[in-house]
């Protein structure tokens, strides 16, 4: 059975198909994504840079980046895990060095180099190779939003975080965490998950988020007002029904014919003729019967006199 690709997965995937004509955009990535997910080997007085995915389209797309930067001649395999899970290799021996100098990655200091994040451009695309790496969001379909960078170690997150606020106007304020051997780097508020989605890339992921957040916020709002509506419509029907039961009393201890003022006469009978109506409902109603205008405010402070009455009558 076919599994639904998730959010997270769409934003990588197109992120994997970008075209990235600028050489320096291209070396932030990598640089980005090589630091969190690779590792030199040194052995028989030889190095070799190793990166291993599960995610496949991203495994070609790191191999196919890195040889067109330095024709470096990288080897990608695979291999299958107990559960048949599939991990993919890419492996550079030649220039592994090389590659790790001209990215100025440390994989022992959590410091970011300068010279790889010197502009926007290159911020962008060092974002992008971290979310590549070890990114996440949520669904926008979920009741909650989330976006996430699982880096493993606490100063690198550090150096990591500051990048967001040397970007013009990226507006994000992420804050981190520390879950289990990880520092996450993260942020909820829907508005800066879209234009992280905008500074990295995901333009077309960004645009499915904004429309699934706009439809979910009206559902939101318009559940709200119905919930507002039945919240009012029980109230007014619960007030009704209390003085209506006052006015009755009155009527029968006192008699209606006999209150003395006409106003408050009037809308004891009409609240009796109407007992759904709301305050403007009854100041119009009132406002016929007498034929002047009769304000809610002051229908509202005929129902206080009503209830004096009815306090003294039941007394």
């Amino acid at each position: 059975m076919r599994t639904t690709q998730s959010f997270t997965q769409q934003v990588k995937d197109e992120l994997c198909q970008n075209q990235y004509e600028s050489s320096e955009r291209l070396k932030a990535l990598l640089s980005a994504y090589i630091r969190i997910n690779g590792s030199m080997i040194f052995q028989k007085q030889q190095s070799r840079l190793s990166l291993e995915t599960e995610n496949a389209r991203i495994a070609k797309f790191i191999y196919q980046s890195i040889n067109q930067l330095y024709q470096a001649g990288a080897h990608l395999s695979f291999y299958k895990n107990q559960k048949k899970k599939t991990t993919y290799v890419i492996t550079v021996q030649e220039k592994s060095e090389e590659i790790v100098e001209d990215l100025e990655i440390s994989f022992l200091e959590g410091k970011i180099s300068k010279n790889i994040v010197a502009n926007d451009a290159s911020i962008a695309g060092y974002l992008a190779g971290a979310f590549l790496a070890s990114g996440s969001i949520n669904s926008p379909r979920t009741s909650n939003y989330h976006l996430e960078l699982s880096l493993n170690s606490e100063n690198y997150a550090k150096w990591m975080s500051h990048l967001f606020a040397r970007y013009k106007n990226s507006n994000i304020e992420p804050k981190i965490t520390h879950r289990r051997d990880k520092f996450v780097i993260y942020f909820k508020k829907s508005d800066q998950i879209a234009n992280f989605l905008i500074i990295i890339g995901a333009v077309e992921a960004c645009m499915e988020f904004e429309n699934i957040r706009v439809d979910r916020d009206f559902a939101n709002n318009a559940n709200r007002l119905t919930n507002l509506d039945t919240a009012n419509m029980s109230k007014i029907y619960e007030t009704a029904q209390r003085q209506i039961q006052e006015i009755k009393v009155i009527d029968a201890r006192l008699g209606l014919p006999n209150i003395a003022n006409e106003k408050l006469r009037f809308l004891c009978e009409i609240r009796l003729e109407n007992d759904a109506a709301s305050l403007l409902e009854l100041s119009l109603l009132l406002s016929e019967r007498m034929n002047k205008t009769v304000t809610k405010s002051n229908v509202n402070h005929l129902f206080r006199a009503i209830h004096q009455l009815y306090e003294r009558v039941n007394g």
